[in-house]
């Protein structure tokens, strides 16, 4: 809501009027409405204006400030607005409709207490979207018993909300207002019954994931013509000793020093899950593809014309065959000899055409590099010559490094030439082929001799050739089998890798993927299963948002939300009794609009009481 200020005019003189707009998200886009006229308020500075109309929202919802009473003006406002909503005029002090005379009674005002004060926002919002997913039926399917469904449930917003150990968990639980919600009893709760019931779930993994798959496919339409695969690696705190997939390798934490294991995932264009695996930690990238292919296979099942999309880490002729030989195609990053091939046609610079970037699907206020692209094609592949000015400061970091090492090896080669240690010309020859090979990027422009008739090595840079290589500071180079796409449309297509990369991102660090202290293969891998689980949610809520023009991450949504709560108000009456009601709070305008724009009820549970004699406990 918002005060808005109009001066009109009435026989020739002019009148000033304020009223009370509030904004709504139509089909159409945003619109304001009037929702009543609030006079001359007089002048005023804005602030006060604001803490009005603060003030108003507030009332309107029922959330009263014990420290600042409404004063006349807001009850005026309120009275007016709700005049509006109704045809009957509402009455000060009337018992509210629907309230029964027998409800009321007489308390102790200074021994009224509040008790067994849960968090329960988040939760809420959480176990929504557990629902809307249908996983209490896929896991009842699936053999899972109720309490280890609900256990599942609990394990799963831990990931989400606050990922801790299994070992504190269970405070974490009692924290939040899940026992309600669930109406289950967690206050003896220890880490015990969740060991075990990772155990049970560890045999379900593959069959629940291909349900959910299912299930999000026919609720939010997802696409399924193209499929994003990337590669992380989680490392361990310990020694792994009985964990044969615990292994030293490439780490993409720089977390070197520990064993780690490396997890597969696919996505879809919207960023779903499809599946995922836990492989060795000393797998090779491209050693992965065929088993995850099979596996995506047996998930959805591989209809022909659908589409592959893979890192540079995969860009070999096998795996490419190995995508081919199932009737799809592929698109993916040349790793970078290859794209050295095409050096002279980036250096033309001639044929490219600048893009018309978007927005960002997750984050519309992300600026956009300029990318340029050009489309090259030969008899068996199309091939899409990549410009970005993002990538620009990363590939001159890496060219200046990669010709630091090619600068010292050949003072090396030069000084082994001049003691005499390389003598024969043609081993000359091959030592210059051999950096000419292995630095490519820089080698280029330099101009590398050996005079045999002087017997003297010499290295000089080309300034030409240079500053042509700096201009390839940002280049890249795709590749597909698709003869129907255009070069826009295939970097498009590419960059949709990026969905695989959020994921991760998201399971490392809000939802706290690593590092993994469990010692066992089989709960290791239910540990990431719950990531990937809590992950489904996470993308399930982000993307309804999404689609109600919302670009916000579901951090802030859980910041937001966390102060609506339940909470056991105590009422002493006058008759020796108690009255204990369980009831959530009066949820603020933010976290109704939060709960409106993800079809969410704002009631967490429904009110409960308890009457207890003290005259008889006494």
């Amino acid at each position: 809501m918002f005060i808005r200020k109009k001066i009109g005019k009435y026989k020739d003189k002019s009148y000033t009027n304020y009223q009370l707009v509030e904004s709504v998200r139509t089909p159409k886009g945003p619109r304001q409405t009037v929702i009543c006229s609030l006079g001359d308020l007089g002048p005023r500075p804005a602030v006060d204006w604001l803490r009005l109309v603060y003030k108003v929202e507030a009332a309107l919802v029922g959330q009263l400030d014990l420290f600042e009473p409404y004063d006349e003006e807001v009850l005026d406002i309120v009275e007016q607005v709700r005049r509006r909503q109704s045809s009957v005029p509402p009455s000060r002090g009337a018992v509210p409709q629907g309230l029964a005379s027998d409800d009321l009674v007489a308390v102790h005002t200074d021994r009224i207490e509040i008790e067994m004060d849960r968090e329960a926002g988040p939760v809420h919002v959480g176990y929504r979207f557990w629902r809307k997913l249908g996983l209490p039926e896929i896991l009842s399917d699936v053999g899972l018993s109720p309490r280890e469904r609900a256990l599942t449930c609990v394990m799963t917003m831990n990931r989400l909300l606050w990922p801790c150990s299994e070992h504190g968990m269970p405070d974490w639980i009692r924290s939040t207002a899940l026992g309600d919600i669930l109406a289950e009893d967690f206050d003896s709760l220890t880490e015990a019954p969740l060991y075990r019931n990772m155990d049970a779930l560890y045999t379900k993994i593959k069959e629940i994931e291909s349900r959910l798959a299912d299930r999000e496919r026919d609720l939010f339409n997802l696409d399924q013509t193209v499929f994003l695969y990337d590669l992380t690696s989680t490392y361990f705190e310990g020694q792994c000793e009985k964990n044969w997939k615990a292994k030293k390798g490439y780490s993409r934490d720089k977390r070197f020093d520990c064993d780690q294991v490396v997890v597969g995932l696919v996505v879809n264009r919207d960023g779903f899950p499809l599946c995922h695996e836990v492989f060795p930690g000393n797998t090779q990238d491209r050693k992965t593809l065929p088993h995850m292919l099979g596996l995506l296979d047996a998930r959805i099942g591989f209809k022909p014309g659908q589409t592959v999309v893979v890192d540079r880490g995969m860009a070999y002729a096998e795996n490419l065959e190995q995508i081919r030989s199932r009737n799809l195609h592929y698109l993916v990053a040349s790793r970078q000899p290859e794209r050295d091939q095409w050096l002279g046609e980036f250096e033309d610079g001639e044929g490219f055409e600048e893009m018309k970037l978007t927005s960002s699907p997750t984050n519309p206020y992300q600026k956009k590099s300029p990318v340029r692209v050009r489309m090259k094609k030969t008899p068996d592949e199309t091939h899409v010559l990549c410009l970005s000015e993002g990538r620009t400061q990363k590939d001159k970091a890496i060219r200046e490094k990669q010709e630091q090492r090619f600068v010292a090896d050949l003072d090396k080669l030069a000084k082994r030439v001049a003691n005499g240690r390389l003598v024969k010309p043609e081993k000359i020859g091959e030592a210059i082929g051999r950096l000419k090979e292995r630095y490519p990027r820089v080698a280029r422009y330099y101009d590398i001799a050996y005079d045999t008739g002087s017997k003297t090595f010499s290295a000089q840079l080309i300034p030409e050739k240079y500053d042509k290589a700096v201009t390839l500071d940002g280049s890249y180079l795709l590749k597909t089998d698709r003869t129907d796409l255009t070069a826009e449309e295939a970097w498009r297509i590419y960059n949709l890798l990026t969905r695989a990369e959020d994921a991760f991102r998201a399971m490392k660090s809000p939802l706290a993927e690593r590092p993994i202290f469990h010692q066992l293969p089989h709960r290791v891998d239910t540990h990431i299963f719950l990531c990937v689980l809590a992950y489904h949610l996470l993308v399930a809520i982000e993307k309804t948002l999404r689609d109600r023009g919302v670009y916000t991450s579901f951090s802030a949504v859980r910041e937001q939300l966390k102060t609506h709560r339940v909470s056991t108000i105590v009422l002493p009456t006058d008759d020796g009794q108690l009255l204990k009601i369980r009831k959530p709070s009066t949820p603020e305008p933010r976290h109704r609009e939060l709960y409106r724009l993800l079809d969410v009820p704002e009631q967490v549970i429904p009110p409960r009481k308890k009457w207890i004699d003290t005259n008889k406990t006494a």
